[in-house]
């Protein structure tokens, strides 16, 4: 494996594992609070087991993602040293602003596990809200700077250098907020669901256990939300990328050919020879409505880009289309849970609609670690868009498959033994949670 393709492989394994304990770390403490805030108002035992239960669960994605989240800031600067060379003085604000946010979501957490019993419940309640305040704005920092990295500014480029900087500009660059809305959304419905789906299926399986139910609807419903909200952020991030990488929106949806009123596929696998795309399904003109709220729009085709600016095809295609699938999907559901929420209750519990929230567990991040793919992958060949390729900026030390293997291998570990210590927790939560044993009557 040549030297680039190493490093890119390992920024891609160190992203797509730290991503997930991310979004888990940003959404799962307001699943928490919600918990928290019932038991407070209700003072019903079953949302103070669950308060618990989940707080623990944060605590071990915490500790995880600390990990990960630093191996990733060491990377940058060992992976890609001419680029930070560069990108530091323009975009490190952000950066030192997530640390801040790291060491005060960390102080929050420590404060409210240490808290039961010794802090005020209101008190003790705000502090956990603040672990997940602290986790989202550390989130949004980041996407800030990716967002940089996507759509530059707030720099004059010069020799091939940054100068006249200004870090405010840069920071808050014209992708920030789209990016950032997306991201948060995506943990949230991720999140959602994935916690949803795991009580769902025991729920299944243990049927009566209030515990569940009421895990299983909490974070359900937060998950819907966000999914419902989603395509429409993903429309105005859409029409962003349009304007501002009009490249990446090509391989999104290997559009080769520049044309009025351009179709949107389904499905379909690129054929870069042929410049067209194999079995997919057409939308006559939804492309251009897509990209420019226009039927009739002219939507800039791979062919008037130079090839070599290209970004891969046909993973880019492929990424994209999982991830509208699996958001599309996860939305139909949602709708049918807020449906039943409100219309017909009882048949939340019905085996086939656990059995459904069961299957869609992987769902959102499946999609996550898709949309990530195309924001990446379908940025390439360039780190810092339109100024710097990615195969200049890395590092020179030859033999970076050996820490691109030895990583993965760190993180293969740390998945094994995150695995292991939640199915730890999962199968001691009726010893330690009255309110997780199934109610008389069940089995």
């Amino acid at each position: 494996m040549e030297d680039l393709m190493a490093a890119r492989s390992q920024m891609a394994v160190s992203l797509g594992f730290h991503i997930v304990f991310a979004s888990i770390g940003m959404a799962m403490p307001f699943l928490m609070a919600v918990s928290h805030w019932r038991w407070l108002r209700t003072g019903r035992t079953v949302f103070r087991d669950l308060t618990r239960a989940w707080s623990r669960g944060v605590a071990i994605f915490f500790a995880v993602g600390a990990v990960s989240g630093t191996a990733l800031s060491f990377e940058l600067g060992l992976l890609w040293p001419r680029f930070m060379e560069q990108a530091g003085p323009v975009i490190g604000m952000p950066f030192s602003w997530e640390g801040t946010a790291f060491f005060l979501e960390a102080i929050a957490l420590g404060l409210f596990l240490y808290g039961w019993n010794r802090l005020p419940p209101k008190v003790h309640w705000g502090v956990g809200l603040a672990v997940g305040i602290s986790g989202v704005l550390s989130g949004i920092f980041v996407v800030c700077a990716n967002a940089w990295m996507n759509s530059p500014a707030g720099f004059t480029w010069l020799n091939g250098r940054a100068t006249d900087i200004d870090p405010w500009r840069a920071m808050f660059n014209p992708a920030w907020k789209g990016q950032s809305l997306h991201m948060l959304l995506a943990a949230f419905a991720a999140t959602g669901f994935a916690v949803g789906g795991l009580h769902a299926l025991l729920l299944r399986l243990k049927p009566g256990s209030e515990f569940h139910r009421e895990a299983f609807r909490i974070a359900l419903a937060i998950g819907s939300v966000a999914a419902l909200l989603q395509p429409l952020s993903g429309d105005r991030l859409a029409k962003g990328t349009a304007r501002r990488q009009p490249a990446k929106l090509a391989a999104m949806e290997a559009h080769f050919r520049t044309e009025a009123g351009a179709p949107l596929y389904i499905g379909g696998w690129p054929d870069e020879e042929g410049k067209r795309v194999r079995y997919g399904l057409p939308i006559p003109r939804m492309l251009s409505f897509l990209a420019f709220g226009d039927l009739h729009a002219e939507v800039q085709g791979l062919e008037d880009i130079p090839r070599d600016q290209w970004p891969p095809v046909a993973p880019v295609h492929a990424a994209f289309q999982i991830m509208v699938g699996a958001g599309t999907a996860m939305a139909a559901v949602a709708a049918l849970f807020l449906f039943l929420s409100f219309r017909r209750s009882v048949w939340l519990d019905h085996r086939r609609f656990l059995t459904l929230a069961a299957i869609c567990t992987p769902l959102g991040f499946i999609a996550l670690e898709a949309g990530w793919t195309v924001t990446e992958v379908g940025r390439q060949p360039w780190i810092l868009y339109g100024f710097m390729r990615t195969c200049d900026a890395v590092t020179p030390m030859p033999g970076l498959v050996y820490p691109f293997l030895a990583f993965s291998l760190v993180y293969l570990f740390l998945a094994l033994v995150v695995g292991w210590l939640l199915l730890r927790h999962i199968r001691a939560a009726e010893r330690d949670y009255p309110s997780a044993r199934p109610e008389a009557g069940h089995a």
